[in-house]
Parts: structure tokens; C-alpha cells; sequence
């Protein structure tokens, strides 16, 4: 008998992933696609991303399958658009509609390649797409029953409104949102969960919403990390107390009232009219017209730019002019934009609520507190008033984050770590992986060097043969 290495065969479930889209679509893609690097996987999508896996590069059949639901996925997102305000598309809504529709997905999936687990082609089956925490997985139980692993996840979702800020939830028509709270009644959401071996668990929002008999299969891993082609962790130089020169700011988003743009305006509004500071808006949205008024009002035009959302690729040569970047919205789940600019040496400042601060490690950033309009506005000012009379401080924060990104945050990392559970749900490691909760957060300020150290390579499995 001998003994050969060989890779892991995952089946990766990714029915949105899609590499010329952002948000969900674009973790999905990154994600499955470093996960294909590093193992031998295939990977399963919606017949609407096809023709881009293909431009991409993917070979149809050999890397990728295309399953053809685009009926029943076009009727939830026209039904999500019919029934959302006009300019404010509903999200929660549609991740309603979107639940009732994947089933359908699931079954046309096992028709497919039903055959070929029970075969034992694949080593295990992972559900990357949808992110979604109260998506049932048809599949599951039956995976459980041929005896094929099950990972699911990173889930995330559920983060609360936060209080004092019920005109935004309103604003957002988030009605479907309140209807959340009858998740766990949702057929097939139990045995989903019950059926998996590893539950990769985004936020501490998802990780709390586990049952506590499943804490142990629960794996902490936030859903984004950074394509370093188009953010790459080049050092940035330090800015210099200049009185001659303003310091630069950004933001970069989706231009909706939860983002928080208008308390950053409203924080940064006397610095900017002294010169001392210049801030860019990077998005666009229904709430554009709104904040360009704001400008207006507060005579600071000439220090503000906001031209709108420029294409991705062009995002990090734009960020990399600025010296900080300013996050303030009040309900986030991930929050990937946060860990681009961190990439770039930018320290980010966000509030204490949903993901984002859980990607800030003490000394990589600043993590306000999430109280009243008014407050968040005051200690942000203070900040910045704080940042622009002594800058030096930026470079070291930007250099820490710089560190945590390329230890835990690129998706080459991702992948690695990805590989470590899939070793573990396959029995060939003993504990099961953590990399802290939140993920490589300590008690003090991040340790450069340790952070300095790269994430193990992964490593092959026996294939034992005659």
C-alpha cells in the first residue's frame, strides 16, 4: 500500500457569487475563488453569474456548474422592487423573498450532483452563499444522511437597530426587518443547523443566535478580507503637521441615511471651512442631493468632494490619498471597505455596533461609542480636531492595521483558515481552529510583529491507495 498527498475536494455552494458585482456577490466570488486555489474545489452558481465566471477565466464543468433558477430568483427580486420605496430598494424584504426561492436552488443542485457525493467525489460540501443566518439548507439532512461533512457559513445578519434611531429604521422602511424574530421557526432551519459539522460564524450578532448546543461546531471568521492586487500592503508614509496643508478624510459608501454621512459632515463642518480639513465622499445614493445641500448650507463646498462612486478597481489609488478614513454608520453587518483602507495604512474610525469594530483591534483604529446623534457628533469632532493637531499618530495605528489585515484579513489568509476547518470537520486536526473572538484581537494594542508573521500554508491530505 502506498501513501500520496492530495488536496481537498470541497463542493462549494456560492449561488450569488459574482466577480463584476460588490457586496455579498463579490465576497462570494473572492472567497470561493481563493478557496479554489488551495484545494481541488468546485464550485456551484446561479446561471446569471455564468457568462462573468467565464470571463473570468473559469472553466464551465472543470471549475464551475451553472444552475439555471433564474424564473423563481427574478421574481423575488421583482417582487422585493415593486413593493420598496421609490429610491430605497428593501434589502430585508428581499432576503425574505430570496429565502423562499433557494430551496429551489438547493433541489436542482442535488439532482445534479446528488450522484456524485454519494460517489464519494467530493470530500465535504460547503455552503459559502448566501450569508444569510436564517436561510435553510435543503440539502443538509441529506448530506448528513451519505455521510458528507457540512460546512455552513460565514453567516451574518441580525444586527439590531440601534436606539435613538427609529427615523432611520422608518426612513429604510424596514417592516420585513421586524418580522426577523419568527426566524427560528423557519422549516428546515433547525435540521440545517443540526446537520452541520462546522457553523463559520461572521459576527458575535450570529455567533449569540447559535443554540448553545451548537457553540461547539461555531467557528469565528468575519465574511470579508481584501484583494491585495487592488489594495496592496504597501507602506504608507507618514503625514506631517502642516499647517499649510488639510487633513485628508474619506468615506466610502452606499449614500443612505444609516450610513451616518450627515453626522460626519456635521463633525467635520468647522474644520473644513478653516482649511484644516478636506473630506471625500466616495458613493452615491438617494440621500446625495440631501448631503450636497448640507455642504451648501454649512459653506464648505470648496473642502468637500462627493463625484459619485468611481469602479472598484480604481478605489484603493483614491483612498490611498487620504489620511483617515471615517465610517460612521450605525448598523453595519460587515463592513469590507473598513479592512480596504486599513490595507492601504489608512486607520478607519467606526461606532461600536454591528461588524466594523469587530475588525478594529485596539491601536489599528478608532471605535467610537454608539450613543445619540449628537454625541457621535461631538466626540467625532473631537477626534478629528484631536487627529489633524497630531497626525504622527496615524502612521503607527495605519501600520498595525496594516499587520492585522495581512495576518487574518487577505483572502489568501481566508482561504488558509478555510483549509484549517476543513481539516478539522475531515478529522485530520484534533482541535478545532480559533483565531480569538473577535479574530486577532488581544488585551492591548495588536503586536506588530507577531502580526507580521504569515498564516500557515495548508497542508495536503493521505490518499491511501493499493
Amino acid at each position: 500500500m502506498t501513501t500520496s498527498p492530495r488536496r481537498i475536494r470541497p463542493l462549494i455552494i456560492a449561488e450569488a457569487a459574482n466577480p463584476t458585482l460588490t457586496s455579498a456577490a463579490l465576497v462570494g466570488w473572492s472567497c470561493a475563488k481563493a478557496i479554489a486555489a488551495q484545494t481541488d474545489a468546485h464550485i456551484v452558481t446561479e446561471w446569471r453569474n455564468r457568462d462573468d465566471f467565464l470571463r473570468a477565466g473559469m472553466v464551465e464543468g472543470t471549475d464551475f456548474t451553472a444552475i439555471n433558477n433564474r424564473r423563481l430568483q427574478h421574481l423575488s427580486w421583482s417582487l422585493a422592487t415593486k413593493f420598496s420605496r421609490k429610491g430605497s430598494f428593501s434589502w430585508s424584504l428581499y432576503a425574505v423573498l430570496s429565502n423562499l426561492v433557494y430551496p429551489f436552488f438547493e433541489r436542482k443542485l442535488w439532482q445534479t450532483f446528488g450522484p456524485r457525493l454519494r460517489a464519494g467525489e467530493f470530500d465535504l460540501v460547503h455552503r459559502l452563499l448566501p450569508l444569510s443566518p436564517t436561510t435553510a439548507s435543503w440539502i443538509a439532512p441529506r448530506l448528513k444522511k451519505i455521510g458528507v461533512p457540512f460546512v455552513l457559513g460565514p453567516l451574518n445578519g441580525g444586527v439590531p437597530w440601534p436606539q435613538g434611531f427609529d427615523d432611520l429604521r422608518q426612513q429604510e422602511r424596514d417592516g420585513a426587518g421586524r418580522l426577523r424574530a419568527f426566524y427560528r421557526f423557519s422549516p428546515g432551519l433547525k435540521q440545517t443547523r443540526e446537520s452541520a459539522h462546522a457553523i463559520l460564524t461572521a459576527s458575535r450578532t450570529t455567533l449569540h443566535e447559535m443554540p448553545a448546543q451548537l457553540r461547539s461546531r461555531c467557528v469565528f471568521m468575519p465574511e470579508n478580507a481584501v484583494d491585495l492586487e487592488k489594495f496592496p500592503l504597501t507602506p504608507k508614509a507618514p503625514a506631517v503637521a502642516d499647517p499649510s496643508k488639510p487633513l485628508r478624510i474619506s468615506f466610502v459608501g452606499r449614500l443612505v441615511a444609516l450610513k451616518g454621512v450627515d453626522m460626519l459632515i456635521a463633525a467635520a463642518a468647522p474644520l473644513i471651512r478653516s482649511g484644516a480639513l478636506h473630506l471625500d465622499i466616495i458613493g452615491d445614493g438617494p440621500e446625495r442631493e440631501r448631503l450636497q445641500a448640507m455642504a451648501q448650507s454649512e459653506n464648505i463646498t470648496a473642502g468637500v468632494c462627493m463625484d459619485g462612486w468611481i469602479p472598484h478597481a480604481q478605489l484603493g489609488a483614491r483612498l490611498r490619498e487620504s489620511d483617515l478614513f471615517v465610517f460612521p454608520s450605525i448598523r453595519e453587518f460587515g463592513g469590507g471597505v473598513v479592512l480596504e483602507a486599513m490595507a492601504l495604512g489608512i486607520p478607519a474610525v467606526v461606532l461600536d455596533h454591528g461588524g466594523p469594530p469587530e475588525l478594529v483591534p485596539p491601536g489599528t483604529g478608532y471605535v467610537l461609542p454608539m450613543t445619540t446623534r449628537e454625541d457621535i457628533v461631538t466626540r467625532l469632532r473631537q477626534l478629528l480636531t484631536e487627529l489633524r493637531d497630531d497626525p504622527a499618530q496615524l502612521h503607527s495605528a495605519g501600520e498595525l492595521a496594516q499587520a492585522h489585515v495581512r495576518k487574518y484579513y487577505s483572502w489568501e489568509a481566508k482561504a488558509v483558515q478555510i483549509h484549517e476547518v476543513y481539516r478539522w470537520v475531515l478529522g485530520h486536526r484534533a482541535a478545532k481552529p480559533d483565531w480569538g473572538t473577535p479574530m486577532g484581537f488581544t488585551s492591548q494594542a495588536v503586536d506588530s510583529e507577531a502580526s507580521m508573521q504569515p498564516m500557515p500554508q495548508p497542508q495536503l491530505i493521505p490518499d491511501h491507495g493499493f
